[in-house]
Formats: structure tokens, C-alpha cells, sequence
């Protein structure tokens, strides 16, 4: 009897996507196997939803509808659906949709092969949905998408109260690991070939709060400084309000965290931002880029950015666009607001007309177009050892092209070189293009460094085997290219 298959369908922030490595380890763990790309469904379909978007629940119903007759059609295949949404709507998920098996929150993913098992045997669907976190997710089983590259969570939880972001009533207050098992952690995944790391965190650098040391975060990077074969260290995404010195100092003294910072403004008006009850102001968000640009001069610093939030006027987008100027992201998320249900901001007065919100939007989206590609020619002539990722460039293969990732995240295509190079291996390149979005090095690769995560992702890859299907995500997002691209901008509420 062959092995049951199964697919995650993930949508929503970087917390989702390290969730649904998760999924994957547990139904592994419980005998499951990936089902292949070419398949035609799986036995089981897990959704790991998000609840940050207005239309959310439209879209996981209607993915549901598509499934129903399939599910007919296939006896004994089982539905899941978790994550926040889950957390959510919690029985109205079976009233509208009876034909799904199980559902589970965001504290209980460690539940789902138990409620997938208990739902065949009494042919009943199991709501499950716990109101404060059973384990830390770092404890349950692993499937992690990439050989070379891994999220590493830190926290979970925000202490936030944002008037536009539910996720902190999803996902709870904010909980730390111990220093000590995250760096063993960190140490067992470069013991297998990983050689860069994401720490990963609702509000990451707050991180030290629940175990009360203010500098705990500072103090875990330079920690990951120390372990030796770890060459890239990210975050995602910190908060303005907990951005200290400390961190900055940290970031510019540890060598192989990288030139990388992710910093949602959210907006440049204090007026909006006191409304969206962010604790900082522009002059406190434009200091810490002041600061962190004297520490690493090269950093490349990117940004979430509301557009439309209920009551901006026209003076107060201006304040926005001011702010982009003066911050000179390399990139910035650009979202339109949309209601939240459940959210403070969701009744506030003043909602915006669409026709307003939209034409606003477009206006900061093209500022940002013209910012990134100015300082994306900066880099032009610069030398960068590029990080090859697994399918990063779209064109790739028409181009005759590889990708990968700078220091300072920025996307490289690169030519060829005559000898083979592995995802996860260096590459030594010259830039010789700038477009707003990546860098093109057209010469000769200078130099191929191969690495112990090229290994890990030769190993991984040697045999034939089912690969998971792919991450579906809800917004856009930055940062390494696997374990899926990443780091997310997120759900826009750091």
C-alpha cells in the first residue's frame, strides 16, 4: 500500500510560511509524503490561511469550492484548514463549507495529523482551536523548502495594539525562546549545510521583553557571530519603536549579519500614525535610518508603506512621500488599506474613496520606482559574492542566466559560469546594470566559491523525489530566496 500524499497551501506573512514547514514535517513525521507536482490533488490539502486581507475568507471559500467535487470524487482524501483565518472564523469555516475535515488555529498546528486521524476514524469534522500556544513551534518536526537557507523563529506573539492589524488577537502576546535553544538550533541547521540564517519574529527585535533583558536581541546576533560555517544572518521585521543603538551596533560589528534592514514605516504623518497607534513619530522612524546609514554605509534598508489609512489627508500622504525621499529605501511594499474585519480602524471615520486611495498609490509607487533604481545604479562596477538561490530568475533559463542574492539582499542575475555552480554556493560577480527591481552582472564570473550548502543541496537533490507544492503568498515579499522568498515584508503590522 503506497503512502498517502499530501500539499500545504500557504498564504499570508513570513509566520505562515515557516508554519507550513511545519505542516510538512508533522504529516511526514506521521507517515505522509509530498505529493508530486504533476499529481492530480493529494490525499490530504492542508490551507494555511491569513486574515490580514478584506477578501481572505473569499478567497480560501472559493479555493475550498474548487475542491468539493474532487473530494467527491476521491474517497478518503481529507481537508485541513489552519492559520489565522482558522484562528478567526473557527466553525463558520464547516457551516460554509461542510466538506472539510479539520480545523485548527495558529496555537495548535502540532494537532493536525491527531485531528486528520480522529476525523477519518469517527467521519466527522474536528474544530480545534486553542486559545494560548501548546508548544513552540521550533519543538515539532521540520520539512524546510530550502537545502541552504533557513527561518529561525525567535518569538512569537506581538504586544502590539495597532488599529489596523488583527494579528496580535490571532497569534497572541508575545512569547521568546530561550537564547540558549535558538542558537542550538542555529548550530544543528549549519550542521547540516545551512549556511544562512532568517531570525523570524512578529515584532523581532522587542525580543528579550518576555524574559526581560531589553538588549537580549543585540546580544543574539552577536551570538550568531560566533558560530563558525554561518556566513549570512537576517531579521525579520523589526519594529521602529524597539530599533535600539544596541542593534545598530550589533548589526555593523558582527560580520556575517548582513547589510539588510527591513523597517515598516507604515506611514510619514504622525497624524496617521497616532491614528494607526504606531509609538513612533517620523523624526524618531527618519533618526534610526540616520543612524543606521552612518554605521553601514551600504545597508539597503526597505519598508511597508499603507496608503489611504482612514482620515489621511492629502498634507498627510505628502508627509509619506517626504519620508521616502529622506529614506532612500531600495524597495518599499506599497499596500492600498483595506479594511480589516475585526480592527479598530475598520470603523473609524473617514474611510477614503477608492479613486483617492488609488490615485495616492500610484503616486508613491512611482516616487519609489524612481528612488530604487537610482540607488540600485549605485551599485554599478561594485564587486558583490553573490549567493546562488534555486529559482529566483524567472528568465533564467531563456537568458542562460543564474540568480542569487547580495549582501544587502539585492536580486543578481548573473551569466553562466563554464564550471557548475549549486544553489547555496558563492559566486564572485562585477555589476554592470541597474533595473529598479535587481542587478545584472553580464562578464564572466570571476570567481565560483563551492560551499557546504551547495553540498546540502546536491545531497538533497541527488535522488528523484516528490517536492512540495509551491507557497502561495498573500503579499509581496524580500529577503532570501528560500526556505520561500524571503523575509516577507509580512502582513504589513510590524
Amino acid at each position: 500500500m503506497s503512502a498517502k500524499t499530501y500539499e500545504v497551501r500557504t498564504y499570508g506573512c513570513q509566520m505562515n510560511v515557516h508554519d507550513s514547514e511545519r505542516l510538512s514535517g508533522l504529516l511526514e513525521d506521521a507517515g505522509y509524503v509530498p505529493a508530486p507536482k504533476d499529481a492530480d490533488g493529494a490525499d490530504v490539502v492542508v490551507f494555511n490561511t491569513c486574515a490580514v486581507r478584506e477578501n481572505a475568507d473569499n478567497r480560501l471559500y472559493g479555493n475550498l469550492g474548487q475542491l468539493a467535487p474532487k473530494k467527491a470524487a476521491r474517497p478518503g482524501m481529507q481537508i485541513a484548514v489552519g492559520g489565522c483565518l482558522a484562528q478567526k472564523d473557527r466553525d463558520t469555516i464547516v457551516k460554509k463549507a461542510p466538506w472539510v475535515d479539520v480545523v485548527f488555529g495558529t496555537h495548535n498546528i502540532g494537532k493536525l495529523p491527531v485531528l486528520l486521524e480522529r476525523a477519518r476514524v469517527q467521519e466527522e469534522a474536528q474544530v480545534e482551536i486553542a486559545e494560548s500556544l501548546e508548544a513552540f513551534p521550533s519543538t515539532l518536526p521540520t520539512r524546510r523548502e530550502s537545502a541552504y537557507a533557513a527561518w529561525v523563529s525567535i518569538s512569537v506573539g506581538c504586544n502590539n495594539t495597532c488599529t489596523f492589524c488583527i494579528v496580535p488577537a490571532l497569534r497572541g502576546k508575545e512569547k521568546d525562546r530561550r537564547p540558549g535553544d535558538i542558537l542550538a538550533e542555529i548550530e544543528a541547521l549549519v550542521g547540516e549545510g545551512v549556511s544562512e540564517i532568517t531570525l523570524l519574529g512578529q515584532n523581532v527585535n522587542a525580543y528579550g521583553s518576555d524574559i526581560g533583558d531589553r538588549e537580549a536581541f543585540s546580544k543574539l546576533l552577536r551570538a550568531c557571530g560566533k558560530i563558525e560555517g554561518l556566513e549570512r544572518v537576517r531579521f525579520t521585521s523589526p519594529h521602529p519603536r524597539d530599533f535600539t543603538d544596541d542593534v545598530i551596533a550589533a548589526m555593523a560589528e558582527t560580520p556575517n549579519v548582513m547589510p539588510q534592514l527591513h523597517m515598516p514605516l507604515q506611514s510619514g504623518s504622525d497624524t496617521v500614525l497616532k491614528a494607526m497607534r504606531r509609538s513612533y513619530r517620523q523624526e524618531r522612524f527618519l533618526g534610526i535610518i540616520e543612524k543606521v546609514r552612518a554605521a553601514m554605509p551600504d545597508a539597503a534598508i526597505s519598508t511597508d508603506i499603507i496608503v489611504g489609512f482612514p482620515g489621511e489627508t492629502e498634507e498627510d500622504f505628502e508627509q509619506t512621500l517626504h519620508t521616502v525621499r529622506e529614506s532612500r529605501f531600495a524597495q518599499a511594499f506599497t499596500f492600498q488599506y483595506s479594511k480589516r474585519p475585526g480592527t479598530p480602524a475598520a470603523t473609524m471615520e473617514g474611510q477614503i474613496p477608492k479613486e483617492v486611495v488609488q490615485a495616492r498609490y500610484e503616486r508613491l509607487v512611482a516616487l519609489q520606482e524612481e528612488i530604487s533604481w537610482e540607488e540600485n545604479k549605485k551599485q554599478v562596477g561594485r564587486t558583490l559574492e553573490v549567493m546562488v538561490a534555486e529559482g529566483e530568475g524567472r528568465k533564467d533559463d531563456a537568458t542562460r542566466r543564474l540568480s542569487g542574492r547580495a549582501p544587502d539582499n539585492r536580486l543578481v542575475h548573473f551569466t553562466r559560469p563554464e564550471e557548475p555552480v549549486r544553489p547555496g554556493d558563492m559566486v564572485t560577480v562585477e555589476i554592470t546594470y541597474a533595473a529598479p527591481h535587481h542587478l545584472l552582472a553580464e562578464g564572466q564570473v570571476q570567481a565560483v566559491r563551492r560551499t557546504r550548502a551547495g553540498d546540502a543541496w546536491e545531497k538533497r537533490n541527488a535522488a528523484p523525489a516528490a517536492q512540495p507544492a509551491g507557497v502561495m503568498l498573500g503579499l509581496p515579499t524580500i529577503g532570501a530566496p528560500a526556505p520561500a522568498p524571503a523575509p516577507a515584508a509580512g502582513c504589513g503590522c510590524d
